[in-house]
């Protein structure tokens, strides 16, 4: 982009806008790292939630074929709390799924080019900058 660093008037203006990008840089390259960090986090826990909601869910199909066939009886009320318990823990992990599914990686993912990008125009305003600062 071109800026209009040719309203800059002194050596001082200079250093004051260098020191305020330097500041906005600190601040990108801190989120970068952090998105970084999430990304990598989320692509791993989406692995797990998935994998996990199949096993819970290929056992509670298991149990529910067992409880079909089965009589009254203390044998029955175990497989039903069984049951209970294994739809609690899918529901949490549909939960879990929510905020750290697919979605939530892809705008992780999108955060941190967004990042970058930013990154980038930061570093063409620095060297605009001191272009402008070399002439005065």
């Amino acid at each position: 982009m071109n800026y209009s660093v040719s309203t800059l008037t002194s050596a001082a203006d200079c250093d004051e806008l260098l020191n305020l990008i330097q500041k906005e840089n600190d601040d990108l390259a801190f989120q970068k790292i952090s998105l970084e960090r999430q990304q990598k986090k989320y692509a791993e826990t989406t692995i797990e939630v998935s994998s996990e909601i199949t096993l819970v869910q290929a056992e509670l199909d298991a149990i529910n074929i067992v409880l079909a066939s089965l009589p009254e009886g203390p044998t029955r009320l175990d497989n039903i709390k069984k049951q209970k318990r294994l739809e609690y823990s899918l529901f949490l992990l549909n939960n879990r799924k929510t905020s750290y599914g697919a979605i939530t990686l892809l705008e992780k993912e999108f955060n941190f080019a967004r990042i970058l990008k930013e990154l980038e125009e930061a570093t063409a305003f620095v060297a605009a900058i001191q272009t402008r600062k070399a002439e005065l």
